[in-house]
């Protein structure tokens, strides 16, 4: 059974089953075998009325429904869950097999939710708002006492816990393969941690199998404090000093072996622990530190090192030398991210397309000086899958459309980011999406503001299995795109000769500020040959509907669309995340229209969008029910009365932002969050028609 192809088949079909067990009344709370004479078990053991025999069959095993649930998304498995007692088991089995994260904050509603985890096993858990409260130690008491034996994987991300209380929460678990401690200062601000003897031989039992270990940024690491912590992780595989104060130019030990500085974390003491554990150490992440080139140097050299992944995100010294070093000494490198490294230019990423072959995830975003030359060996990466050129405002696509236009050359790429890439033109994104179609997954032309309906057609004609696709600021874009309609050829030569003046861009990169002008498309060489050209006008336009596995979708600020095409083609089963921010034009009709064709949606904006009323949300609140972060801020025609919806139908709020919601007040906001009190938090900024200018 196939994932990518079956899934939808099988979802539509499971959660048929579901919805249908439960319009019948079934509930977890029924026992084992309390259907009633008029009722009958299916052969996935939900209750049906009137079956055939052929259907008259025991139940299935459980292993065997938690694989078919497998194919499902999480949400979707959350619903099952809530079918009967084989489904709920079922469903509890397939999240617990994918390592699902959940999130625990510091509050008192929280103790009971863990003792309900700890039932199903968890094993991957995200502490928050820690600290050296009383609410903060019962949840660590809480944690310690029902997670700690199976828990894997420990995200302390930003939190102030005392070092007795990190210390008892360590020690209680002792399978720990995963430990984010990213930005929590408190417990390295005394230097004491793992001080005495005795902790430190309790720590080394508990991280014994830690594999993986979060420090990024901490302002008071020292290199005592990371050998006292370190040491005890003797299998470390992943290590992460991101924005970490590392010294690299000072030497504070001028010639001593003894790295043991109580004030700073060296590099020296650094390239000492990379010796040690070259032979296991296989990714390393230095992003936002001030790394040289004798620093890179030294690094890539260290003796028996075989890096599979390193990130040097914003590590604005690193030089085209440094990165050169880097590809011929590391050649095994699999991901590699020089995302904001604002001194390379096009020799670093030909040093990487000669230097790593085996490369499979590259990200590029924010190096104003690359250019499309850069890429005339990008041929060499034919195992590469992800590509993110983002805001490289140079880079027009050309030298990468050459090479994914021969199908012996191109790469299978899954996921590909030109966000901010004001050169990109429509006969790139026409030819890469013919290039493409078997590989492509993820798409970002967001602020690409030169792409026109051309390029929203070509996409959903070749890349049908398309899941993620952003075009966020792409203002261009109008509702005979999304429709699949042929735009009238008058309007289209209006519209290319049209003389508009200076317009100002949101790319800044451009060596100005105004964007560069139309090219005809007919006349671009580059990308697209003229019988090629007049060839693919001939074939049949589809519309944004046949894009039927998409997860997510953005459209914010596409100004020109209307309900027109919205209430059309916004119709896909699976999708999760939507946004139509700033579409002004948009009324209730989009909005109903989106709620009864995308009924798995989790995160839903339409901030800004002024045509919008508290009918609509009235009409439309029922086909939420799995909307978990909701946006409508500066929606002013809005009342009370949408949060009364609202909180009525979509139980599984967790986030809703009102602010700039003239038409609500403080007094319904507060009425809303003691309807839905457990989790939902509320932004409500210049509500009730206060006066932003007087206010800011």
């Amino acid at each position: 059974m196939a994932r990518q192809d079956g899934g939808i088949a099988e979802r539509q079909v499971l959660i048929a089953l579901c919805l249908d067990s439960r319009d019948r009344g079934a509930r977890p709370d029924h026992p084992k075998g309390a259907a009633g004479p008029e009722q009958e078990q299916s052969v996935l053991g939900v209750p049906k009325r009137g079956s055939c025999s052929c259907m008259e069959t025991q139940r299935l095993p459980v292993e065997v429904i938690t694989y078919i649930l497998s194919f499902l998304p999480i949400a979707d498995r959350k619903e099952a869950s809530l079918v009967n007692h084989t489904w709920y088991f079922a469903a509890q089995d397939s999240l617990r097999q994918e390592n699902i994260l959940y999130n625990i904050p510091a509050t008192s509603t929280s103790l009971a939710a863990i003792e309900s985890l700890a039932r199903r096993r968890v094993s991957c858990v995200s502490l928050t708002s820690l600290d050296g409260s009383t609410v903060s130690r019962d949840v660590i008491q809480a944690v310690s006492c029902h997670l700690g034996p199976h828990l894997q994987s420990l995200s302390l991300r930003g939190s102030s816990l005392t070092e007795t209380s990190f210390l008892h929460l360590l020690l209680a678990c002792p399978c720990l393969s995963s430990l984010d401690l990213s930005g929590c200062n408190s417990l390295f601000m005394s230097g004491t941690l793992l001080s005495k003897p005795e902790t430190i031989g309790q720590a080394r039992e508990a991280l014994t199998n830690l594999q993986e270990l979060n420090l990024a940024g901490l302002r008071y690491l020292s290199d005592l404090s990371f050998n006292r912590l370190t040491g005890c992780a003797p299998r470390l595989a992943r290590l992460s000093l991101a924005r970490c104060h590392l010294t690299f130019e000072f030497d504070p030990y001028r010639g001593s072996s003894n790295y043991n500085s109580t004030a700073l974390l060296s590099f020296r003491n650094l390239l000492r622990f990379l010796k040690e554990r070259a032979s296991s150490l296989r990714a390393l992440d230095l992003s936002g530190t001030s790394i040289t080139l004798p620093a890179m140097r030294s690094l890539v050299q260290v003796e028996g090192l075989r890096l599979q992944e390193l990130v040097l995100q914003n590590c604005r010294d690193l030089s085209n030398e440094a990165v050169s070093l880097l590809c011929t000494h590391q050649p095994h490198l699999t991901a590699l991210d020089l995302t904001g490294c604002s001194e390379l230019s096009d020799r670093a990423t030909l040093a990487v397309s000669a230097g790593l072959r085996a490369l499979q995830s590259l990200h590029l975003g924010k190096l104003q000086r690359l250019t499309d030359g850069g890429f005339l060996g990008i041929a060499e990466l034919r195992s590469l899958q992800n590509l993110d050129l983002s805001e490289c405002s140079l880079v027009s696509g050309s030298e990468l459309v050459k090479v994914c236009s021969s199908p012996e050359l191109r790469p299978n790429l899954a996921s590909l980011s030109f966000a901010f890439c004001s050169l990109l033109r429509d006969s790139s994104v026409l030819s890469l999406a013919r290039s493409l179609s078997p590989s492509l997954r993820v798409l970002d032309l967001s602020s690409c503001v030169s792409i026109t309906n051309v390029s929203i057609q070509a996409i959903s004609s070749h890349l049908p299995r398309l899941t993620v696709l952003r075009l966020a600021w792409c203002k261009e874009l109008t509702d005979l795109g999304l429709l699949g309609a042929e735009e009238p050829r008058e309007e289209c030569n209006h519209r290319r000769e049209k003389d508009t003046g200076p317009q100002f861009s949101r790319n800044f990169g451009n060596m100005g500020f105004f964007l560069p002008p139309l090219q005809n498309l007919e006349q671009d060489p580059k990308a697209l040959s003229d019988s090629s050209w007049k060839e693919s006008q001939k074939q049949p336009r589809a519309s944004l509907q046949a894009l039927q596995y998409l997860q997510e979708l953005d459209l914010m600020a596409c100004s020109k669309l209307t309900d027109t095409s919205i209430t059309k083609v916004i119709r896909f089963p699976a999708l999760r995340q939507l946004s139509l921010s700033l579409l002004p034009e948009i009324t209730d009709a989009s909005l109903v229209a989106v709620a009864r064709g995308c009924q798995s949606l989790e995160q839903l904006s339409m901030s800004h969008c002024g045509k919008l009323t508290d009918k609509g949300f009235m009409e439309a609140a029922g086909s939420l029910r799995r909307l978990q972060h909701f946006v409508i801020s500066g929606c002013s025609q809005l009342t009370c009365q949408t949060l009364m919806a609202i909180s009525r139908e979509c139980r599984q709020l967790k986030s809703l932002d009102v602010s700039m919601c003239h038409g609500i007040r403080m007094a319904d906001i507060e009425l809303f969050q003691v309807q839905l009190p457990l989790q939902t938090c509320v932004q409500s900024r210049f509500v009730g028609g206060a006066d932003l200018s007087f206010t800011l």
